[in-house]
């Protein structure tokens, strides 16, 4: 049951990961002056892992280790960056990994401020959820080696908040996951927006949700990831991705986090076939795969 709601998580997630990478940043095309018998052709796109799901798998590795050790995992994301694992870091996740470099302890890496309220740390918490030695200052520790930012913290523990709840069946898929996570974070920007969005009546749409705000601005980001794996019982998983990526943002850590959440719910057997032989082409699934299995969590 563990074993098949880890490999859900992170597996959804990947698939939020690829699959969203394709739409990043992407601009609407102009209205074309060519005649396309049977209309335009769509766009070609590529999956690819970014740093959501490599900065995860590394996360990973660490808690496989033994008992967690925040610089230990500093110098993971140091050794991924060296062998060419990390793709699309972000500027505070890179200056951590150059501050490491650079022999700085895990306590003073990374950004501080308004500038370090971005979505890095909530990507990459997912793994903490399947291991009961996590802790709040667990929680804050693994954020703080990149992200010294409160909103950033309540972001990572949100996600963290909302897998627990899916693990533990709290969150049944039917009740308000937001209201069960509020109650857990501490009072900041993200919990108001968070507040927000758990008030919307059931039946309002990932596209409404969208008009908040859906960049990269932790704020912004991790609700809307929220709210969208709340979709997952009546969407399945293909459509809530779908929907969410199309309303744009940062599509493939939105699409990563609320896959990540909506699998831990749903299970691998709850993962479409079709998204997982789409996953299954890219080159470096294996190390995917084989990196799950390995660090799989013995005891719950």
């Amino acid at each position: 049951m563990l074993y098949e709601k880890f490999q859900g998580c992170l597996l959804a997630g990947a698939i939020g990961d690829a699959w969203g990478s394709s739409f990043e940043n992407e601009q609407a095309l102009p209205a074309a002056s060519t005649f396309y018998l049977g209309g335009q052709p769509a766009r070609t796109r590529n999956w690819a892992l970014t740093d959501d799901t490599q900065l995860t798998l590394a996360t990973c590795e660490v808690l496989a280790a033994g008992p967690f050790d925040p610089g230990h995992l500093g110098q993971q994301f140091v050794a991924y960056y060296r062998q060419g694992k990390l793709t699309g870091l972000g500027a505070t996740t890179l200056q951590a990994i150059r501050d490491t470099e650079a022999g700085m302890h895990w306590t003073q890496t990374g950004r501080r401020g308004h500038f370090a309220a971005g979505n890095g740390a909530a990507m990459r918490i997912a793994p903490f959820a399947f291991y009961p030695t996590t802790t709040r200052k667990t929680i804050y520790d693994a954020c703080r080696i990149t992200h010294q930012n409160e909103d950033a913290y309540a972001g990572a523990l949100a996600v963290y908040l909302a897998i627990r709840a899916a693990l533990h069946q709290t969150w049944t898929g039917r009740n308000n996951l937001l209201a069960l996570v509020l109650p857990e974070l501490p009072d900041t920007n993200l919990k108001d927006r968070l507040q927000e969005l758990s008030l919307y009546p059931p039946e309002a749409t990932i596209v409404e949700a969208a008009r908040l705000g859906n960049n990269g601005h932790v704020v912004n980001s991790v609700p809307f990831a929220i709210f969208c794996a709340t979709k997952v019982p009546d969407l399945g998983l293909t459509r809530l991705l779908q929907q969410l990526m199309a309303t744009g943002g940062d599509t493939d850590t939105n699409a990563s986090m609320a896959g990540q959440i909506a699998g831990a719910l749903v299970g691998l057997a709850g993962v479409p076939p079709e998204l997982l032989q789409k996953l299954a082409q890219l080159p470096d699934y294996q190390w995917l795969r084989d990196t799950i299995t390995r660090t799989m969590p013995k005891v719950w």
